[in-house]
C-alpha cells in the first residue's frame, strides 16, 4: 500500500449490473478519481467477464488509485454468456445474495488500501446501504434514469390506491384506457397512464415483483445522504426541487459524459464499459454522408421486439428514402436472431449501414446525423440532448415512457411512435423529423438544450460543476 493511496479518500462505486447503469457510473467514478479520490469499482462477475471478452483481458487491470472488484450475481450460469440478463430475475437475485459479498469487499479494500469513506451506489442497489451503515460510512445514491421517472415510481402507491392500476384485465392494454390523464403527479400535468413506467400495470401473474421492488427501494433510499442524477438543473431543475422535498438532497451533475470529457483524468481513458464490441466502421461510413442526412437507429441494450416489429421498422426506413445507421444487437428480437428481409437489404444497400454496436457519443456528435430513432433510455436521451439531435421515441419499459413524455411534451425535441409499430408511421415520422417543419422546430429546441447542457458543465459557474463540488464536499466531510 503506497503512501499516495494512504492519503487519498477512498470511495466504492457500485453500478446496477446493466449496460445503461455501468456507463454513467464509470464516468462518475473517473470524475471522482480526477478530484483526488481512490476508487474501487464493483461489477458482478458476469458483467466483468463480458467486459474482459469485449475489451480485452488486460483492459480492467488496476491502475494507480483505481481498483476493480467483483461479486457473484447469484444466478445460475447463463446459456449465452453475452446475452442481456432478465431485469427482474437479476435484481431479485442480487438483492437476495449480494449483501454478504459486498460487505466482504468493503472490509477487504479498507484493509488493503485505505479506509472507505463513502459508498456511491446505483439507486437499484439499495442493499448496499446496510453494508455502508455497518461500516459507519454514508451512502450517496445515483439515480441513472431521468428524474421524472423517479417521481412516477413514487406515485405507484397513489395509482393503486385510486384504483387506476393495476389493470383489470389485458383488454385494458388496447381499449384506450391507458390514454387516461393522471392529474396528481408533481411537475407532470397532462401525463397519461401509458407514460408511467409500466411495471405497475401488472397484467400477468408474477409481474408484481417490480412494483414491490420499486416501493421498497424508494423508501430505503431515503436513508441516503444525497441522491445524484445524470441531468442538469436547466433541464430537470423543477423535478429535482420537487424530489428534494421528500427525499435526501438531490443534485444534477450531468450530462456526465460532458463533465467527464471536461475534467476526467486522461490516464483512465483506456478503461471502458461497453458489453458489446464497438464497430468503428460506422464512423468511417458517416464521414461520407452529407450534414444532417442520416437517421441513427438504436434501441439500446435491453429493448427487445418481435420479428414483425423488426420488419415494420425495416420497411419504414426503406420507404423514408433517408440514409440510416441501424444498430441491431444479436439479441434484439425475442427468442430469435434478427433476420432482415433480403429485399430490404437490396433496396437500401446504398444508403443503409447495419452494425451490432457502436460508439454512440461519437455517432450522435457526428455532423451527418440528423435524427435519432430511440427507445428513450436515459443515456440515449441525455446524450441526444447534449449533441442537439431531435428524436423519434419508441419507449419499451421502465423510465423510457416518462423520458419519452418529457421529450415530446415538455422539451418538444421528439415525436412518439405508436407501440404497435407500422411501417407507414415510421416512414412518415422519419421524413418529418429529417426535413419537416415540426422536425426543424424540434432541432432548434434540441440545439438550445445542447447549449444549456454545455454551459452546465463549464467551469467555474456551470450548474452541474457547482453541484459536483457540493457532492465532493459531502464526501470530504464524511472522512474520519
Amino acid at each position: 500500500m503506497g503512501s499516495t493511496q494512504d492519503n487519498m479518500p477512498h470511495v466504492v462505486c457500485i453500478p446496477a449490473p446493466a449496460q445503461g447503469h455501468i456507463n454513467p457510473m464509470l464516468n462518475l467514478a473517473k470524475i471522482l478519481h480526477s478530484k483526488g479520490f481512490f476508487i474501487t469499482f464493483v461489477n458482478t462477475e458476469f458483467n466483468h467477464q463480458r467486459l474482459l471478452r469485449t475489451l480485452g483481458f488486460d483492459s480492467l487491470h488496476d491502475r494507480p488509485s483505481f481498483h476493480f472488484e467483483t461479486f457473484p450475481d447469484g444466478l445460475p450460469p447463463a446459456e449465452n454468456p453475452d446475452a442481456t440478463q432478465d431485469t427482474a430475475s437479476l435484481l431479485k437475485s442480487v438483492h437476495e445474495n449480494g449483501l454478504g459479498p459486498f460487505k466482504n469487499i468493503l472490509n477487504k479494500v479498507s484493509c488493503s488500501y485505505s479506509p472507505v469513506i463513502c459508498v456511491v451506489a446505483d439507486y437499484l442497489m439499495g442493499f448496499t446501504l446496510s453494508a455502508a451503515e455497518e461500516l459507519g460510512v454514508p451512502t450517496i445514491l445515483f439515480w441513472t434514469a431521468g428524474a421524472g421517472s423517479l417521481i412516477c415510481y413514487d406515485q405507484y402507491p397513489n395509482l393503486i390506491q385510486k384504483d387506476l392500476m393495476p389493470l383489470k384485465d389485458p383488454s385494458y392494454l388496447v381499449n384506450g384506457y391507458l390514454d387516461t390523464v393522471v392529474d396528481f403527479i408533481p411537475t407532470m400535468p397532462g401525463i397519461r397512464l401509458k407514460d408511467i413506467p409500466p411495471f405497475v400495470r401488472i397484467v400477468h401473474p408474477g409481474d408484481e415483483f417490480m412494483v414491490g421492488f420499486s416501493d421498497r427501494e424508494l423508501e430505503r433510499g431515503k436513508r441516503a445522504t444525497a441522491i445524484i442524477f445524470n441531468t442538469f438543473d436547466e433541464l430537470e431543475g423543477e423535478i429535482l426541487d420537487a424530489l428534494s422535498l421528500k427525499y435526501p438532497l438531490c443534485y444534477g451533475i450531468g450530462p456526465l459524459h460532458l463533465l467527464h470529457n471536461n475534467i476526467a483524468d486522461k490516464s483512465l481513458d483506456s478503461i471502458k464499459s461497453n458489453l458489446w464490441v464497438e464497430e468503428p466502421k460506422c464512423l468511417k461510413w458517416l464521414d461520407d454522408k452529407e450534414p444532417l442526412s442520416v437517421i441513427y437507429v438504436n434501441f439500446g441494450s435491453v429493448t427487445v421486439m418481435t420479428p414483425q416489429q423488426l420488419v415494420e421498422f425495416c420497411w419504414g426506413l426503406a420507404k423514408s428514402n433517408y440514409s440510416f445507421l441501424w444498430i441491431i444487437r444479436p439479441d434484439l428480437v425475442i427468442g430469435d436472431s434478427a433476420i432482415l428481409p433480403s429485399e430490404f437489404l437490396e433496396q437500401t444497400s446504398n444508403r443503409g449501414m447495419l452494425a451490432n454496436w457502436c460508439p454512440q457519443q461519437e455517432v450522435l456528435s457526428h455532423p451527418s446525423i440528423g435524427g435519432f430513432l430511440t427507445h428513450s433510455g436515459w443515456n440515449s436521451t441525455i446524450e441526444s440532448i447534449s449533441y442537439g439531435v431531435p428524436m423519434i421515441c419508441w419507449p419499451f419499459f421502465a423510465d423510457q415512457q416518462p423520458n419519452c413524455w418529457w421529450s415530446c411534451n415538455k422539451w418538444k425535441i421528439a415525436m412518439e411512435i405508436d407501440n404497435n409499430v407500422k411501417s407507414e408511421e415510421v416512414s412518415k415520422l422519419v421524413i418529418e423529423l429529417m426535413n419537416g417543419e415540426k422536425g426543424k422546430e424540434m432541432r432548434k429546441n434540441a440545439i438550445d438544450l445542447k447549449n444549456k447542457a454545455e454551459e452546465a458543465c463549464t467551469f467555474p459557474t456551470g450548474s452541474s460543476v457547482i453541484n459536483l463540488e457540493k457532492v465532493i464536499q459531502l464526501l470530504q466531510t464524511s472522512q474520519k
